[in-house]
């Protein structure tokens, strides 16, 4: 049996690692690449959130866990749907 090439790190058990990081970081980009477009659908969620944080922020204010929990959400929901829809396509 021959070993592993020298760019694959080897998995735990001592086997090959069953992705190459090549496949992995393609598969990466190709959906980073879709974030801006999907995150563009959601402009008016975003826009809200950044005003919380903003104002939440403002004048050497602390930004506090879940402050902004209700903007957020409407965000990472909208961005959801997004996503899904471009999935099926």
């Amino acid at each position: 049996m021959s070993a592993a090439p020298t760019w694959r790190r080897p998995a735990r058990d001592g086997t090959a690692a069953a992705m190459s990081g090549r496949g992995v970081w393609l598969r990466a980009r190709a959906r980073l690449r879709r974030f801006p477009a999907l995150l563009g659908d959601c402009g008016e969620q975003a826009a809200a959130y950044g005003r919380c944080v903003a104002a939440a922020s403002a004048g050497g204010g602390e930004v506090r866990r879940d402050g902004c929990l209700r903007e957020f959400r409407a965000l990472r929901d909208c961005f959801a749907r997004a996503a899904a829809a471009a999935a099926r396509t």
